[in-house]
């Protein structure tokens, strides 16, 4: 079969929401219609999903909810998915241009940004993406964390800050009937913590929450949400944005409702949002963290702030830092250490300012991590009509073994254990049967071992 009469073949690499709607948009596209194409997404973890997955609070089954689109889309015959497999190690870009069209890097951003201000290689200092990965049960990371810290500081105004905050002040039995896995429960049932302190170094209006999560602060029984009066303040700017930006609006008024109204005095554990407090410094005795330093700002009529001199000192046994993702610098692909994306023109891999052929990417490691989940959509449009376009101009890779059982043939030779959708499909079921056994419905397997065994089938076993 010529290359033009076969089905386009095309890599995703990773398997979170911008690597599925990459192939989705792919398989609703003219090329699809025309000639077919075949769609393999490697995933690094045993299980798909990404970010839905292990960057999602367990208490948010809302969010989660977009697992059953994503399901959609790998259900469908043109889609294969090869689980545990790691990109740069088991299979390189030399590999996958021996077996593909089109290579599409999707892999997200799940490393912390730093934070340049003294104290933060201090013990108790933590960014907020590893914290996030030990309560969703990632399997590359530690089974405990050290939750000893009566009073803690969260830095950031995003909604990863208020996921980190909310699931500090709950209880371990709030979120038991969620899928948290057996270890985070036991470690939460420990937690100290009765003070949780979010800081953001701007006003309310300024503020990266979006409305829902903001609201849900205050649904638990156990948190009561203080706001400081003096932090609800607005200039010219601030009160552009509120007029010309519903979600500005609601943000700051919600906000304000803290502010205003009275305590909840039957919570046992409070949860402080500050504004105009911007992180400087963070305090430790013997190596340990025993404080955060914080200079007060004001706002300078744009929206923007200016320090003032005015210096807090908060005392604090941890610190958390919320303050954005960051991707990884993978093998044999560029990369922009400054904005920690892969250098690109609407979703084309660029090289000394070149395209690579063949070479494409889309979400977080496209644009940067900012954005809501639904906000890939369109990155994942941009991309796949720049291959659609590069294919019309004879412009991508020129495979040399494009058919699909190339690519298992070359896996099988490595002793790679992948696994695959249908994998996916058993170890759902056994995460649902653990559930059903408690009154939940899943736990969420963490050892990688567990996950790969529940994957597969006897047929697999035995070979």
């Amino acid at each position: 079969m010529s290359n033009s009469e076969r089905p386009l073949r095309v890599a995703v690499i990773g398997s979170g929401p911008a690597g599925i709607y990459a192939a989705d948009a792919l398989m609703k596209s003219d090329v699809a219609k025309e000639r077919g194409v075949s769609i393999d997404v490697f995933e690094r973890l045993p299980a798909p999903f990404g970010l839905i997955r292990y960057g999602v609070a367990p208490d948010h089954p809302r969010i989660k909810g977009i697992i059953k689109a994503l399901h959609k889309v790998l259900d469908k015959p043109q889609v294969r998915l090869f689980g545990n497999v790691n990109y740069g190690s088991d299979v390189t870009l030399e590999d996958l241009k021996q077996h593909y069209d089109a290579i599409i890097f999707a892999t997200g951003a799940t490393d912390d940004r730093g934070l340049k201000i003294p104290g933060i290689d201090l013990e108790g200092s933590y960014g907020a993406g590893q914290f996030v990965a030990w309560y969703d049960g990632h399997p590359d990371f530690p089974r405990t964390w050290p939750l000893d810290a009566e009073k803690v500081a969260v830095i950031g105004v995003g909604n990863v800050a208020l996921d980190v905050a909310r699931v500090l002040a709950k209880t371990g039995d709030e979120l038991l009937p969620t899928e948290i896995p057996a270890n985070v429960y036991e470690g939460l049932k420990q937690n100290k913590a009765v003070e949780v302190h979010v800081f953001g170094r701007r006003g309310p209006a300024q503020a990266k929450f979006t409305p829902l999560e903001l609201r849900e602060l205050d649904h638990s029984p156990n948190i009561e949400v203080i706001v400081d009066p003096r932090d609800i303040e607005y200039d010219e700017g601030s009160a552009t944005a509120r007029r010309t930006v519903k979600m500005v609006d609601q943000v700051s008024s919600i906000i304000e409702d803290y502010a205003i109204r009275e305590g909840k005095p039957d919570a046992i554990h409070k949860l402080f949002l500050h504004f105009f407090e911007n992180p400087t410094e963070i305090l430790g005795e013997d190596g340990k963290v025993v404080g955060l330093r914080t200079e007060r700002t004001e706002l300078d009529g744009t929206g923007n702030v200016k320090p003032t001199g005015e210096t807090t000192d908060w005392e604090v046994g941890a610190v958390y830092r919320a303050v954005g993702y960051y991707s990884d610098n993978l093998p044999d692909v560029p990369f922009d250490e400054q904005g920690g994306v892969i250098p690109n023109e609407a979703g084309r891999v660029l090289e000394g300012g070149n395209h690579i052929p063949g070479v494409f990417t889309t979400g977080w490691i496209k644009r940067g991590p900012v954005g809501l989940i639904g906000h890939t959509k369109g990155d994942a449009n941009e991309t796949v009509e720049c291959i659609v376009q590069d294919l019309e101009n004879g412009a991508l890779n020129a495979p040399s073994a494009p058919e699909e059982s190339e690519i298992e043939a070359l896996l099988d030779s490595r002793s790679i254990a992948y696994t695959t959708w249908d994998g996916w499909y058993r170890l759902d079921e056994h995460e649902r049967s653990l559930g059903e056994a408690e009154g939940r419905e899943r736990v969420k397997v963490v050892e990688r071992d567990d996950m790969l065994n529940a994957s597969v089938n006897e047929r697999e076993h035995a070979s």
